[in-house]
């Protein structure tokens, strides 16, 4: 019998505040900025008070930093330090115009927590589209559901990113 894994199988699970420490890094890697109404999108989160208390251990310790960094979100903020340069980049980027979809699962569907209008269902299936961060459409199975006016002229264009499916690349 190998003695390690019995070892490793009697060992005591995280207790509470390692393991709350854990999700408080997680969710910092997944969304670069926390704050309580990213916890929507959470089905299994921490209390917000509890992972607030960590933050501002970390923060305190210099690890990540606090302040507001969304604007219209009210409320304590915290950000990795690469988060809040990468804001900062974005909002000297003037606005393109591009078209981006992404599934409703992932992680960036923020429509209706961040953005203004309704949340959108993380179903896998479902696709949403942005431009220049502002949620314009989602397809839900067959069915294309308007969250913001789109102009006639990038109607056709919105559609057709929504129903473009991402092919996974080609291992050789």
């Amino acid at each position: 019998m190998d003695f390690r894994l019995k070892a490793e199988a009697t060992k005591p699970e995280a207790t509470k505040p390692e393991a709350i420490e854990q999700q408080a890094w997680t969710l910092l890697r997944r969304y670069g900025v926390v704050f309580r109404r990213v916890l929507a999108r959470e089905a299994n989160a921490a209390p917000w008070r509890e992972l607030t208390r960590v933050y501002r251990r970390l923060e305190a310790r210099g690890e990540i930093r606090g302040g507001r960094f969304v604007s219209g979100m009210s409320g304590e903020q915290f950000a990795l330090a690469g988060a809040v340069e990468r804001l900062r980049e974005v909002r000297r980027t003037p606005h393109d115009g591009r078209l981006l979809a992404i599934s409703a699962a992932d992680p960036l569907n923020l429509a209706g927590i961040v953005t203004a209008g309704e949340r959108v269902r993380a179903a896998g299936r479902n696709r949403l589209v942005y431009r220049d961060g502002v949620p314009l459409a989602v397809l839900e199975g067959e069915v294309v559901r308007q969250l913001a006016p789109v102009d006639a002229a990038i109607a056709a264009d919105v559609s057709r990113v929504l129903h473009r499916r991402r092919r996974p690349a080609l291992l050789r």
